[in-house]
C-alpha cells in the first residue's frame, strides 16, 4: 500500500511540474530581448543601472509631480517599450525649421509638438507655415557603445566631397553644445560645435543632451540642466532631480547591445554577403571597436551596430522639409540596424520602420531608399527573389 501511495505521489508531483511549465512562461533567451545591462558592470554600477531603470521605466509623471502642462508622454518607457522602437501612437512631431539657418518657430512651441495637455490647458498645434516631420522613437539598446566612440573614428568614414566617387558622401551633423556639456577627450570642437550622434538627424551630441531634451520636450519636465518650461518659456524650479537624470543617462549608456540570432545559419550568412555586395554596408557600417571609456565594461569592445553615425542624403521620397542642426531636409543619420528583427515585439506585432514608421516591412524600407542609397536600392531590385529573401532573413536576424 505504501509503495502504491509513493508511486501516486511521484506521479502527481510530475504532473504538477508539467502543469507549472505550461502555466509559468519560460525565461526568454538573451537574443530575444533588447533590455538588460552590458556584461561586466561592477556591483555599484549594477545598482546604478537598476536606479536608472526605475527612473526610465517606472517613474510616471502626473500633475502632482510636474507633468506638462503640455506634453507627449508621461514616462520615458511609454515610448520605448522593452527599450525597443516606438509605435505610431508614440511617434513625435518636430516642426518649424526648413533649412540650416535656424528654427523661427521656437517661440511658438517648436521644435517639438506637445499634442497633449493636462486639464485646463490646450495641446499645441503646428503653426501656419511651419514644416513638420514625424519621428518614431528609436530603440535604446547599445547606445553606450556608440557614445564611447571617438569623433576621429566617426570622421574616418566621412567623405563630404565624395572623393572615392562611389556616390556616397556621409557628413557629420555639427551641433551647438548646451551650457552643461563638458567635452570628453574624444570630442573635437568644430567652430565651437560638436558631432551629433543621437536622434534621427544626429541632433544630440551625447546621451545627457538626448535625455534632458526628452524630459523637457516629451514630458514637460524641467531639470537643472534644462529649466525652461516648454509651455510658458519661463525658468522654473527643476521638476526632476539631478540624480535621476544622471542615473537614467547611466542606464542608457549601459544597456546591452542587441544579440544577433542564427549567426551560423548558412542562409543568414549568405544574406549578409549580399548586404555587403550591393553596397548597404557602405553606410550601415558593421563593426566598430570602442577606445578606453570611463565605464570599464564599455572599454575596448568590438560591436556590430550597422551604422556610421553620419548624415546621408536619402532623396526626395524621404525629404520632409524639416531639419535640425546643419542637416539638410533630405539628410538623415544612418540608423543602427542591430535589433531591427526584434522591432515587432515593441511595435505591436508589425514593422514601423524608417524615421517616421512609414515602412511596414523591411523590403518596403529598402525600396524607399533614394539619394546616396539609390544604387544599393537598384542593386536590390536586380537580385533574384530568393536573394532578396536571403537579405531580409539576414536583417531579421539582427
Amino acid at each position: 500500500m505504501k509503495k502504491i501511495y509513493c508511486v501516486l505521489v511521484i506521479v502527481l508531483a510530475i504532473a504538477g511540474i508539467q502543469a507549472c511549465k505550461k502555466i509559468i512562461p519560460s525565461v526568454p533567451e538573451d537574443n530575444e530581448i533588447l533590455d538588460g545591462p552590458v556584461e561586466g558592470l561592477k556591483t555599484a554600477e549594477q545598482a546604478r543601472f537598476l536606479n536608472g531603470d526605475i527612473g526610465f521605466n517606472d517613474q510616471v509623471f502626473t500633475v502632482s509631480n510636474g507633468l506638462g502642462p503640455v506634453f507627449v508622454a508621461t514616462s520615458c518607457g511609454s515610448c520605448h517599450a522593452g527599450d525597443g522602437k516606438g509605435h505610431p501612437f508614440t511617434t513625435l512631431t518636430r516642426f518649424g525649421q526648413t533649412d540650416s539657418t535656424g528654427n523661427s518657430y521656437l517661440l511658438q512651441g517648436g521644435p517639438q509638438l506637445q499634442n497633449k495637455a493636462i486639464p485646463g490647458y490646450t495641446p499645441e498645434q503646428i503653426p501656419a507655415g511651419a514644416t513638420s516631420s514625424k519621428f518614431t522613437p528609436p530603440a535604446n539598446t547599445g547606445l553606450g557603445f556608440l557614445s564611447a566612440l571617438s569623433d576621429a573614428q566617426i570622421m574616418s568614414n566621412a567623405d563630404p566631397m565624395d572623393n572615392d566617387a562611389d556616390g556616397i558622401s556621409g557628413v557629420p551633423n555639427y551641433i551647438s553644445a548646451p551650457a552643461y556639456f563638458y567635452p570628453k577627450w574624444y570630442h573635437q570642437s568644430y567652430n565651437g560645435k560638436y558631432i551629433g550622434r543621437f536622434g534621427k538627424k544626429a541632433a544630440a551630441i551625447d546621451l545627457m543632451q538626448q535625455t534632458v531634451n526628452a524630459y523637457n520636450q516629451d514630458m514637460g519636465i524641467t531639470s537643472s540642466y534644462f529649466p525652461t518650461d516648454a509651455f510658458s518659456g519661463e525658468i522654473i524650479q527643476p521638476e526632476v532631480d539631478e540624480k535621476t537624470i544622471l542615473d537614467v543617462v547611466f542606464y542608457l549608456r549601459t544597456l546591452k547591445a542587441p544579440v544577433q540570432r542564427d549567426v551560423d545559419n548558412a542562409e543568414v550568412i549568405e544574406g549578409m554577403n549580399i548586404f555587403t555586395t550591393i553596397g548597404c554596408a557602405k553606410c550601415h557600417t558593421r563593426e566598430w571597436t570602442t577606445p578606453n571609456s570611463d565605464i570599464a565594461a564599455l572599454s575596448n569592445k568590438t560591436f556590430h551596430p550597422y551604422t556610421d553615425l553620419l548624415l546621408h542624403d536619402m532623396g526626395t521620397e524621404l525629404d520632409d522639409n524639416y531639419t535640425e542642426g546643419m542637416a539638410s531636409t533630405a539628410e538623415w543619420k544612418t540608423p543602427a540596424l542591430w535589433g531591427v528583427g526584434l522591432s515587432p515585439g515593441s511595435q505591436g506585432g508589425g514593422y514601423f520602420l524608417l524615421h517616421d514608421g512609414r515602412a511596414h516591412s523591411i523590403q518596403e524600407a529598402i525600396l524607399l531608399h533614394g539619394g546616396e542609397s539609390l544604387m544599393s536600392r537598384n542593386s536590390y531590385l536586380q537580385l533574384t527573389s530568393q536573394e532578396q529573401q536571403l537579405l531580409v532573413k539576414f536583417l531579421e536576424s539582427l
